[in-house]
This record gives C-alpha cells, structure tokens and sequence, in this order.
C-alpha cells in the first residue's frame, strides 16, 4: 500500500525545514565516550524527547543509572521510550534510534566544524557529526510523524519507539531496560509489539538501497602492559630494562597479519562454511572493489574478488587494532619509555560465536605467547565490552513491506545484506520481544560514519524520510 501523494509532497515542500532540524540535533555535542561531554548528552535526550511530545508522541524518560567512566561516577544518559496509537487492528511497529555520537574534533582533519552542519549544495551533501549515525534517520522518523499530524492524517499503524544516548559506548544499562519493559506484558510500553525497524546502518554502495538481515557482533579488549613504577628517560634505561611498549608491540603483532587473517587459534575454526543458496547472494549484489575502495579512500582492498570481499565484511570475524593508550603521541620527538601502555584491539563476530565464547581463546593465546617473552614485566587483560551477532529470516513480512517501500521510493530492489558492524541491541529486541527486527538503512557506504568529514547526503535524507513514511503503510498492508 502506497503512502499518500500529499505525505511525499509536504516532505518535499519541508525539506529546508527538515534540514535546519537536523542542524539543530548536530549542534549538541552528545558524545556518550567523553566525560566532560556527558551532560550535552542528556540536553540531547530533553530535546529529543520535547521534539516528540511536540509531535503528539506520548514519552517516559528511564532513569538507567550511574557508571563508572574517565575516574568519575556519571548519570547515564535517559532511554526514551514513547507510543502513539494504540489501535487494536493496526500493526505496531518498534522503532529504535541512538541520540549519541562519535567524538570529533576540527583537528582530526575535519574541513568544517564537525559540530555545525554545512549544506553543500553542489554535492549536496548535509556535512556534521552524527548527520548519518544516527540524528539523521531519527529525525526521519520525526519527519514522517510532522507530516502526518500537519496533514491530518492518522498513521497506518501504531508506533513505539526507543531512542538511547549510549550506544557508541556500549549501550549501558538498555538491555535491562528493554527487557524490564518486556516483562510487564500489557502494562508494559511494548506490549503487542509486531515488529522492530531500526535505521542505523548504511547502503552497500552509493547507487542501491539495501535491507540488512545480519549484523557482526563485537568483543572489545584492552592489552596492558606495566613495569617500571613511572617513566623513564630512554637515554638512561634503554636496553637496560623490560620496556611495556616493547613487549606490547610483539603482542599486537601475533593477533592478526596482513592478510587480514586473525591469528589465534579457533577463532575461525567456530564458524561455519557456506553453502551454495548462501554464495548466490553475495555474487548478485550490486557491489565492486571499487565501491570498498572507493568508501576507503584508497586502493586497499584485500582481494579482488567481490565475493571474498564480502563475505570477508559480513559473514566472518574480523580482528583490528585500534590504538595504544599510554604512549606519546603528540606533535615533537619525546625520548620516554612509556610504564604503562594499553592495546585495543577488537573481534568482530559472527553466528554462532559469542564474546563469553571468544573470551578464553583471546586470554589462553595472548597468556601463552607472552610468557614465550620472559619478561618482567605484567600483562593484564581487559574485556571492555561486546555484543552478540544476529541474523534475521529475509523472507518475514517485514522484510517484504520494506523492499516495497524501497521500489516505490527508488524504483530499485534492494540489496540484501549482513552489516560487518554491530548494534548489539538488535539481538536484544529479537530474543525479548520475539520479533522480527529489520535495519533499514537510511545513508550510503561513503557517509563516512565514525570519520572525519561524516555526511548525509540531502537525497538519502528527504528520499530516506519518504521511504520510512512509505514502510509504515507497507507494514499495515501486510497480511
């Protein structure tokens, strides 16, 4: 079922609108992984939630708690939970969303104020932090709710939604959240949930839309490395003491070559080999090396082929490395032997490996190769955080009133694809509500989520709000 022709005209006619809107989320520094940034976060959230209630949405704020962040006790940011209609012959629709951001600095190569949204009108692109992960797609939905209260017209189903401010730092404390409000039935927020959509992930490409069924799960780790009581001049102890970058860097180094392949031993051994059925899906998508190079900003593909590529992406653990907190960094050449030194690293994760499942290899491995190094130094590490993979069934009539929707927006059928990324509380939704839980991405491949210079471009944005709009009448049509 079509959406209405005046829903597409006002979002047409509104565009500016929608756009200043959107300039206005930018402009909140909501960075969930800075303490000095936490408060900003919260004033996210209020507006947010004063944008809804606006909107006619009926809202709670849930009060998540403390945690422990950066050597002080912070309030977590609230999950916002809210409703609209409660129609009995309707479908209700779930709708998820994150109000945080990645931290972002004009100094990390930025050419604008990543906190000021720049319209580019001759690429068109809507330039700022958080314009695509994930202010953009939820202020989509703020557009499709405006335009149907404007025009008068009632929404083809019933909507929950679920906005949080902690997802770029391990979504702390929404889990339980969620399934608290699961498990109060009927006089819960979610009760007679359908299903979930959440758009906070990306086109394949810049040319096809796509519907994501599989997401990568993910299990974070820190190595640290001590030994002298402070640090050292390196002129007077080099060569003449265990040094923690030393020990740190052959470390690293014994995770994960150059190919990509991860080192430690039954890892990849967990996961099963595709079929057939499985392969013909990556080989029929609208994908090229140079759409991964392109993204990357260089010729660095690992393979030429497509398919390896993307399976590579999708249907495979990954490990990368991160950083290393503790050594010198900054502009100039400091002679100093660090004392303590951390390594982040991450796993990517696909079905059936978990992080409780992934946690023994990473420690036995790492345990035993550093005590290959009769070092005095002490090796600690740390589990930082992590999520489950997921995977969803494509055929589900959620699926299909999304691919509808997509055709009558873009005229295309979409890509089916697993996300290489994580949103662990998609996995969370699936298993409390028993659901199906559909990502229907609003950006493309090259928005540059999480780098410098991230962007929507206004296309995806005005075009991504008609398809959000266009959805929700799908989902009411559906048997």
């Amino acid at each position: 079922m079509p959406a209405p022709a005046s829903f597409s005209n006002y979002i047409d006619t509104h565009a500016d609108a929608f756009i200043k809107r959107l300039g206005d989320a930018v402009a909140i520094q909501s960075i969930s992984s800075d303490a000095h940034r936490r408060q900003d976060v919260i004033v996210m959230g209020n507006w947010l939630n004063g944008q809804l209630n606006e909107l006619g949405v009926e809202t709670k704020l849930v009060d998540l708690g403390t945690h422990e962040m950066q050597g002080q006790t912070l309030q977590l940011p609230p999950a916002i939970i809210g409703r609209l209609g409660s129609d009995p012959a309707k479908k209700t629709v779930l709708i998820y969303g994150h109000y945080d951001v990645q931290p972002a600095l004009k100094t990390d190569g930025w050419k604008t104020d990543p906190f000021t949204l720049v319209v580019d009108e001759d690429s068109g692109r809507l330039i700022g932090r958080g314009s695509t992960d994930d202010k953009g797609p939820i202020l989509g939905w703020l557009n499709v709710l405006e335009a149907h209260k404007n025009l008068g017209i009632a929404m083809p189903v019933n909507v929950r939604f679920c906005f949080e401010g902690m997802e770029e730092n391990g979504s702390e404390g929404l889990d339980e959240c969620i399934q608290e409000e699961v498990k109060k039935g009927k006089d819960g927020w979610f009760d007679g949930v359908d299903c979930v959509c959440i758009s906070d992930n990306y086109w394949l490409n810049t040319r096809t839309p796509a519907l994501t069924y599989g997401l990568r799960g993910i299990a974070y780790f820190s190595i640290n490395i001590t030994g002298p009581g402070q640090d050292l001049h390196s002129g007077l102890f080099g060569r003449t003491v265990h040094e923690p970058m030393t020990d740190l860097i052959k470390l690293m180094s014994k995770l994960v070559d150059h190919n990509g392949d991860i080192l430690i031993p039954g890892i990849d051994d967990m996961v099963p080999p595709h079929d057939e059925e499985e392969l013909k899906l990556y080989q029929k998508m609208d994908y090229t090396i140079d759409d991964i190079e392109e993204a990357a900003g260089g010729k660095v593909a690992l393979s030429s082929e497509k398919t390896t590529v993307l399976m590579g992406r999708m249907r495979q653990p990954s490990l990368s490395l991160h950083g290393i907190e503790g050594a010198f960094s900054a502009v100039g050449a400091k002679t100093v032997i660090p004392a303590k030194v951390g390594g982040k690293f991450s796993i990517r994760l696909v079905p059936p490996q978990t992080p409780e499942k992934i946690i023994p290899f990473v420690n036995a491995y790492l345990e035993a190769e550093f005590a290959k190094f009769n070092s005095k130094n002490k090796m600690e590490i740390e589990y930082l955080h992590g999520g489950k993979p997921w995977v969803a069934d494509v055929k589900h009539w959620n699926f299909e009133a999304a691919k509808k929707a997509i055709e009558a927006v873009y005229k295309k059928t979409p890509d089916y694809t697993r996300e290489g990324g994580s949103i662990p509380v998609t996995l969370t939704f699936a298993e409390s509500l028993g659901v199906n839980v559909l990502l229907l991405p609003m950006g493309r491949a090259d928005d540059g989520a999480h780098s410098t210079n991230e962007k929507l471009d206004r296309s995806n944005f005005i075009e991504g709000t008609k398809v959000l709009g266009t959805y929700l009448y799908e989902v009411g049509a559906a048997a």
